[in-house]
């Protein structure tokens, strides 16, 4: 690991004070569940660690008449253990659950989640984020059994959030704040599919930090279910976060985002539309799973996810119509 300046602010003002408008300058520490390791491989050499672990009004989960506030430093465990989350968010606090290592919920932050990079093993390895070689991505005839099965380039990898599709379905919004101010972004416009190996994956700015989470209140049901190879630590090879709108026993409204299956969560209107106006049974459910990866496109190794998602979202919108909106 390469030397750092070490900083440990008490306020958010002194935080993004300690912040550079160039990435790669100053990186901010959390729980360091993702930042320790990139750091260790050298894929971020920052010149220094920006500590914010001491701000506390980061902290806390907190429910108004207008929705949910979560705060970017509330730890997985308690996002899936907090009874607001789980009645007017199940699926956040599912997300949340699923995380099966108990070391990385309890360290691991709300903030650190939806900002950490991306877990493909060229990535990973120091190829890129794109892994180009010769002006063409060494993916699509490489390992690419983990990669994406939506989007068609040039980003392969899996957006590795396990809070993102979640987040989308339920209409969050991300609060940003850098020494200028701040801003607020939909959380639906904060994963991007970069274009080149200058962009990030996230529209987070090097001097900005990810200070909140706001939920809009609404009687929703809502469920998000996980495939993973292995019970122990592990990522999942497929997701699915669902929202329910519902007109008595049928489907007012859906969102149906995939996880884990693209360069960032997937938001399925296919899978939506096949849902609006239907009571969920098991064959509506089925249905929706088909519609959502209707548009699939596999690479040469990772056919399976397609499979794996359409089951995830079955299961996900079977689990959400037994919740009580």
């Amino acid at each position: 690991m390469q030397n750092f300046e070490y900083a440990n602010p008490s306020t958010l003002q002194e935080a993004t004070s300690l912040l550079s408008a160039k990435w790669g300058e100053a990186d901010v520490l959390a729980g360091g569940t993702d930042l320790i390791s990139c750091m260790k491989d050298h894929l971020h050499t920052p010149k220094r660690v920006v500590n914010i672990k001491g701000i506390k009004e980061l902290e806390g989960i907190s429910k108004s008449d207008a929705g949910l506030r979560i705060g970017a430093l509330v730890t997985m465990e308690e996002l899936a253990t907090n009874a607001d989350v789980k009645s007017m968010a199940k699926a956040l606090s599912d997300a949340a659950a699923g995380i099966p290592s108990p070391q990385i919920r309890h360290m691991g932050t709300v903030g650190g989640d939806l900002c950490q990079r991306p877990r493909c093993w060229y990535y990973r390895n120091g190829m890129g984020l794109l892994a180009m070689k010769d002006g063409k991505s060494l993916i699509p005839d490489g390992e690419n059994r983990y990669h994406s099965i939506f989007g068609g380039g040039p980003a392969y990898f899996v957006s590795a959030s396990s809070l993102g599709p979640a987040l989308i379905a339920l209409g969050a919004k991300i609060k940003l704040v850098s020494a200028k101010g701040p801003r607020e972004v939909p959380a639906a416009s904060f994963f991007v599919v970069p274009q080149n190996e200058n962009q990030r994956e996230i529209a987070l700015h090097a001097d900005e930090i990810l200070t909140e989470i706001t939920i809009p209140a609404g009687a929703v049901k809502s469920a998000t279910y996980e495939v993973r190879q292995k019970e122990a630590l592990d990522w999942p090879l497929a997701a699915a976060s669902v929202v329910l709108h519902m007109k008595g026993n049928a489907v007012g409204s859906a969102k149906v985002v995939l996880g884990h299956v693209a360069p960032k969560p997937w938001d399925s209107s296919d899978a939506a539309k096949a849902l609006a106006g239907k009571t969920i049974t098991a064959d509506t459910a089925e249905a929706a799973g088909k519609a959502a990866v209707g548009s699939a496109q596999p690479l040469s190794q990772n056919a399976y996810k397609v499979t794996l998602a359409k089951v995830a979202v079955k299961r996900a919108l079977l689990d959400a119509a037994k919740q009580k909106a």
